[in-house]
């Protein structure tokens, strides 16, 4: 008798589950709707980069981003940046938990979301920027191509005392062009972009140099390096420049 009543009761918890479900579904999908037609298209990113390039006299010249900064960014900021549709949905899951206070849980935005930020919300981040830069994050893969999107962050980013653009940040730190970059000092530009001040090379050099080896494990945890080259790299002198030098973007050869 337990057995035949016990059936029926499952069958209807089932069913309600289902419908809580899909209930959730049809307003998420209606939502992400409403998100996507809010929010811009994406078609104008390049010429929201040039226009901000522009207004602080950066270099943006279309020129290839190094494919040493290139790796050490994306081994760092979005291992998954060449196959995510500009959304990680491991990630999200993770900022969500973190959000909600689950231990251990932490989540960062793809490139295409902090390329968004830049472009779209002026670096600001309140929580409704952060859901329009999920939204902004497809469009802007669907628009543009992954070597695009690198150059339009690489020409945007900022990477501390007045150095915004890559150009202007490897003159700045270094006095070399970008091309010029090897795995030392691509690894330490790369692991300032998240917080420049914090890892700043002249005030925190200890900060800088964790920072950096940070940058450099992940490189090798991604394979784009070995250990002994990260080692090696690690234990290169950085030759800064005068710190009060200037921040142009003349070194460009």
């Amino acid at each position: 008798m337990t057995r035949a009543f016990a059936a029926p009761g499952r069958g209807r918890w089932l069913r309600r589950c289902l419908v809580a479900v899909l209930a959730v579904a049809v307003v998420v999908g209606a939502a992400t709707g409403l998100l996507l037609a809010a929010t811009p298209s994406a078609a104008d990113a390049e010429v929201r980069t040039h226009r901000l390039a522009a207004s602080r006299g950066v270099l943006d010249d279309g020129a290839p981003v190094p494919s040493t900064f290139a790796t050490a960014l994306i081994a760092t900021e979005d291992s998954r940046f060449l196959d995510d549709p500009g959304i990680d949905l491991r990630g999200v899951l993770r900022a969500a938990g973190e959000g909600l206070g689950v231990p251990g849980a932490a989540g960062g935005a793809t490139l295409e979301q902090q390329l968004a930020k830049l472009l779209y919300f002026d670096g600001q981040r309140t929580t409704v920027d952060q859901v329009e830069e999920v939204a902004l994050a497809p469009k802007l893969d669907a628009a543009w191509s992954k070597p695009e999107i690198l150059q339009m962050y690489a020409v945007t980013a900022y990477f501390g005392h007045d150095a915004y653009g890559l150009d202007a940040a490897s003159c700045r730190y270094f006095g070399v062009p970008p091309a010029a970059l090897d795995w030392d000092r691509a690894s330490l530009l790369a692991g300032l972009v998240q917080a420049p001040t914090d890892y700043d090379p002249y005030l925190h050099p200890d900060l800088a140099r964790a920072r950096q080896a940070h940058v450099l494990d992940r490189l090798v945890a991604t394979g784009a390096i070995t250990r002994e080259r990260a080692d090696a790299a690690r234990a290169a002198p950085w030759n800064l420049r005068d710190p009060g030098g200037s921040a142009s973007t003349v070194c460009r050869g």
